[in-house]
């Protein structure tokens, strides 16, 4: 594959070439390999999807992984910038998240990857800079800069904290252990406004969704009770438990399947909504998270890049 910059966005009007076989939506192989096109808009940032058109007028949305610059296809010899491929090199974290993390997997459940890379200082010093996230074109994977690990992490972002404390670990290094050791530090009272906010608001919307069309997303419904129980368990113990409790897994499994009323599901909502309330008002966490120690770690972490 030829590399790029990811951060680098293109115009509309750069013709392209296509890396691999372009699907419809119905899953069916609409244009091959090497197909030339051309771009008619451009994304906002590097985390969305270019809109392409092709010689029949047909129209896609790729991500720029899926595509080359045709005149560097042409000139295999001039670099495309910095690539994923290379990137990917350099991560020095590797964990399990989503339903194998959680035990809520089925035999046909994807295997979701996350992690952190640490690029190397040359590249984050250069003009091009370096892409926040890496995301794999064709598994779940997504491996976030350091910086944008760190900052997410000091946020409360869930998705952040669960790669902290997830019980599956596929890779280490001695700064990751050390980042591991040192997790606490992002435990605050702000786990009561991502994992509370969130949750209402998508119920709100399920709500809304389902007086018009008559349908929710259950396997979604079930992820939002599963993240009330860690964020109550979160602020009265100061860690995340990311593998679900077992007095709790029948119940979460019987919102997947169907098997759970919505009133039901609305009733136990409603009671872990008060639960975390009270849990917030109990909580001996701080109101911040430590910025002062996560600095420090990222500057001994760029530090290693050199």
């Amino acid at each position: 594959m030829t590399n790029y910059n990811p951060n680098l966005i293109l115009s509309a009007g750069t013709r392209i070439v296509t890396h691999h076989e372009i699907y419809n939506s119905n899953n069916e192989p609409i244009f091959s390999k090497g197909t030339v096109g051309i771009i008619i808009k451009s994304p906002i940032d590097a985390t969305h999807a270019y809109r392409v058109r092709f010689m029949d007028e047909t129209e896609v949305s790729l991500k720029r992984t899926q595509f080359s610059i045709y005149s560097h296809f042409k000139n295999p010899t001039e670099p495309d910038d910095i690539g994923t491929d290379l990137l990917s090199n350099h991560v020095i974290y590797r964990c399990v998240v989503g339903s194998q993390a959680y035990g809520l997997d089925r035999d046909s459940s994807d295997i979701d990857i996350r992690g952190i890379y640490l690029p190397p200082a040359d590249l984050q010093w250069s003009l091009y800079g370096v892409p926040q996230q890496l995301d794999h074109p064709t598994k779940d994977e997504v491996f976030w800069e350091i910086q944008k690990f760190i900052m997410l992490a000091l946020k409360a972002n869930p998705n952040i904290l669960e790669c902290l404390y997830t019980p599956i670990v596929q890779q280490t290094t001695p700064l990751i252990d050390e980042l591991l050791s040192m997790r606490h530090i992002f435990m605050c009272k702000l786990i009561y406004q991502t994992y509370n906010g969130y949750v209402m608001s998508q119920f709100k919307r399920m709500n809304k969704h389902l007086e018009n069309h008559g349908e929710i997303r259950w396997k979604h419904a079930m992820h939002l009770i599963r993240l009330l129980l860690a964020g109550i368990t979160a602020l009265r113990e100061g860690h995340i438990i990311v593998e679900v409790q077992p007095q709790y897994r029948d119940n979460l499994l019987s919102i997947r399947d169907r098997q759970m009323s919505w009133e039901h599901l609305n009733r136990w909502c409603t009671t872990l909504h008060n639960q975390l309330d009270e849990a917030y008002k109990q909580t001996q966490l701080p109101d911040r998270p430590d910025y002062e120690s996560a600095n420090n770690f990222l500057i001994k972490a760029r530090r290693e890049a050199l």
